[in-house]
């Protein structure tokens, strides 16, 4: 079995009485792209800079291209470029330049340096502006010359913290499909952290949820499903006529029931398992018309919202047989 290109075990972080990360054990693939999703403040560039070797964790372990960042962190240097939330650069040299002096400052030749240059900012869409001095760049243009800084030096695996931070929706859309195209025609593992669920959501292969210092759940989001509502993680919508007091209490016999939300005729039921043969059974048999059945995915939106904006893990958050009637959803 292939050992994850970066590997975090029980790591924990504390300033003075602070914990900045509790506990926090993650994995990530060689050639996916992981999305780190929290809240800003929740501790993601204080997981990176560890990543990096530029910050100690107080505890556990870390391995990034099979290097251990605290005793090896210029091995780990070689193999990650990192970007982070505003890239500077010098300001009197032109794009062109700052990228050769980078590739000076990793040992690459210069016939190298300028062929990788030269095919860089073709890549990041900044020929153009190649000759102009970095001074004069938008932040669109600065965050795009820094994702070929870092590529210069050829490395395994890119961090990108909060890259898309004051860029136009123009912009983070080139850019996100720039990080696509990279990571499908090279194979380049990329580690995104983000505050922005639809940019996430748009790219990344695996998203992690990370809410005060800790790891909720990882996964897609239909598994982030199954983590985080771990009493409920399946959504049946129905359409039935009556939706009365005397269908839901039926419906609510169902031992895998363990909600019911209604708005006049709609019911959405919340089950531990995919029970919508039996759902339209009892519907059936109590003299309703069923009208529509459908299974309701989780989204990264309710995912968000429900976690983000002060929600728990889901294990207790609602009796078994609640039943909400009215618009409160």
């Amino acid at each position: 079995m292939i050992n994850p290109i970066i590997q975090l075990e029980n790591i924990t972080k504390k300033y003075d009485e602070q914990l900045a990360v509790n506990h926090l054990s993650l994995s990530i693939e060689k050639g996916e792209i992981f999305g780190l999703l929290g809240p800003n403040g929740a501790g993601k560039t204080t997981t990176i800079l560890m990543m990096l070797g530029l910050s100690e964790p107080t505890s556990g372990s870390i391995s990034v291209c099979g290097w251990n960042p605290t005793r090896n962190p210029l091995d780990v240097k070689k193999e990650v470029g990192y970007l982070p939330d505003d890239v500077g650069f010098y300001q009197h040299m032109t794009g062109w330049q700052n990228l050769i002096y980078t590739a000076q400052l990793n040992g690459i030749p210069k016939e190298e340096a300028e062929k990788r240059a030269n095919d860089l900012l073709q890549k990041v869409n900044l020929v153009d502006a190649a000759d102009k001095k970095t001074g004069k760049y938008s932040r669109g243009m600065r965050q795009r010359l820094g994702l070929a800084d870092v590529l210069m030096k050829n490395p395994s695996v890119i961090i990108l913290d909060e890259p898309t931070l004051g860029i136009d929706p123009e912009g983070v859309r080139d850019f996100l499909n720039l990080i696509r195209q990279l990571n499908e025609e090279e194979a380049l593992t990329v580690l995104l952290s983000s505050h922005q669920l639809h940019q996430v959501q748009q790219i990344c292969d695996r998203v992690g949820i990370f809410v005060k210092g800790e790891l909720l759940a990882s996964g897609n989001t239909e598994s982030l499903g199954k983590q985080l509502f771990l009493t409920a993680p399946f959504v049946i919508k129905v359409i039935a006529n009556p939706a009365n007091e005397t269908l839901i209490e039926k419906l609510k016999d169902i031992p895998q029931v363990h909600r019911i939300e209604k708005v006049d005729n709609v019911l959405e039921l919340y089950c531990e398992e995919d029970v919508a043969a039996e759902i339209s059974k009892v519907i059936v048999e109590s003299g309703s018309a069923l009208y529509e059945i459908q299974k309701k995915d989780f989204g990264l939106d309710e995912i968000y919202h429900r976690y983000f904006e002060g929600g728990e893990k889901d294990e207790h958050r609602h009796d078994k047989k609640e039943t909400n009637v009215g618009n409160e959803k």
